[in-house]
């Protein structure tokens, strides 16, 4: 009688476990989608911020961490290695800040597309294809850049971005090619 006893005390604590487990997941879903369904409220995708999204503001970056800026200064007298290293280390930093602005803007853009193709009165398969297509290789462009602005940083290498900043034209360009006649230009 009393292992009965005890068998049913620890099926009784395994159920209450399971429920407490499974009402935390049910908390944690619902909180999930309130987050998802009201964070468009936070997001600027207005006609004018799409007006002004460009990828010219990223152009910079093309040039930024070029070796001939490097090779001309160690040419000059009184420059050195250790001048070098720290014009490198500025340079990354101001790297790491177009890097990070670009996948903000690349993540609302990919965000509004995505709420035009809800919204939109008729399915665009085509367009979700090159969304996902472009999203993948936004994202591994993203990583090659920052590996590569790793070593660029201990004057190993250079880090091409202009892949990045290609994906990134063609996301707002599908952006603007999505937009309802007469919102923005």
């Amino acid at each position: 009688m009393r292992t009965v006893t005890l068998l049913y005390l620890q099926m009784a604590n395994a159920a209450g476990i399971a429920i407490l487990i499974a009402t935390g997941f049910i908390v944690a879903l619902a909180l999930v989608i309130r987050r998802v369904a009201f964070c468009h409220s936070s997001l600027p995708v207005t006609a004018e911020w799409i007006a002004d999204l460009s990828g010219e503001r990223y152009r910079p970056m093309l040039r930024l961490l070029d070796g001939s800026d490097l090779e001309f200064l160690r040419m000059q007298p009184g420059f050195n290695g250790r001048k070098a290293a720290k014009l490198r280390q500025q340079r990354c930093q101001i790297f790491k800040g177009y890097l990070q602005s670009l996948q903000v803007d690349f993540g609302r853009t990919v965000v509004a597309l995505k709420v035009l193709m809800v919204q939109a009165r008729e399915d665009r398969p085509d367009l979700a294809s090159t969304l996902l297509r472009h999203q993948l290789m936004f994202g591994w462009a993203m990583v090659s850049a920052r590996a590569r602005l790793f070593l660029y940083r201990f004057g190993l290498g250079s880090v091409d971005v202009r892949n990045l900043v290609r994906v990134f034209d063609a996301v707002q360009m599908d952006l603007r090619n999505a937009l309802p006649v007469g919102v923005a230009a």
